[in-house]
């Protein structure tokens, strides 16, 4: 399978569609051709009588690749609640098998896969699944993102100590400066630089202008696929 890439956070609403997104414009830059996926997403609305989410339609429209929507987002519900509770309620089952069976199908018809999770490391998808192990079974190399925030140095703590429990490349995090009123943020970020065990990637200010730096997506290229 080509080089390809998950990524998660330390909650949810703390930027991992703002990141995924720039990273996918950036490989786009390189001159790649990326698919992208947000394999479940709770929140939608609909449009042509077509449940859309907002964060897998972002994805698609960075990629501009021309990718069917059911291929990017196939499990896809109404109600901004846990993605288990809205699949439940929907009467469906998320079939991890099922995603790891598309996200296959992509990567072979591009140069790379960006995967974004849903809500964060431990977000449930069912009786017994999580987003830990729809990332062990992708096996891809994963990127944390981390809302800088009141609280975010345990958030992120834990979820980075849990990656690594579970056994799956952790390919570093990424700072996202995502409280304009947050006070005293270098030192969050110099906190998790020392105690987190895998490299800072990129600090980003959460708005126009930012970009994914040229170290990261080198960094992409010696990733373990």
């Amino acid at each position: 399978m080509n080089k390809s890439v998950f990524i998660t956070g330390t909650d949810t609403e703390i930027g991992k569609t703002f990141f995924s997104v720039q990273l996918v414009r950036a490989l786009r830059a390189r001159g790649e051709r990326v698919a992208v996926m947000k394999p479940v997403a709770s929140g939608a609305r609909r449009i042509d009588g077509a449940l859309r989410n907002d964060d897998a339609l972002a994805l698609l429209d960075a990629a501009a690749a021309g990718q069917a929507y059911a291929t990017c987002n196939p499990y896809c519900f109404e109600p901004p609640i846990a993605p288990h509770v809205a699949a439940e309620l929907a009467g469906e089952r998320i079939e991890i098998e099922r995603i790891a069976s598309l996200a296959r199908d992509l990567s072979r018809a591009a140069d790379r896969l960006v995967v974004e999770g849903v809500g964060g490391w431990r977000v449930p998808l069912g009786a017994e699944d999580d987003v830990a192990a729809l990332a062990r079974r992708l096996g891809f190399p994963v990127i944390l993102v981390v809302g800088l925030r009141l609280g975010c140095i345990n958030h992120a703590l834990l979820t980075a100590e849990a990656i690594r429990r579970d056994g799956v490349p952790f390919l570093g995090w990424v700072a996202n400066r995502i409280d304009p009123a947050a006070r005293h943020v270098d030192e969050m970020i110099e906190t998790l630089r020392r105690r987190i065990d895998a490299p800072l990637l990129a600090e980003l200010s959460h708005g126009a202008g930012s970009q994914v730096p040229a170290s990261l997506l080198d960094r992409l290229e010696v990733a373990p696929s």
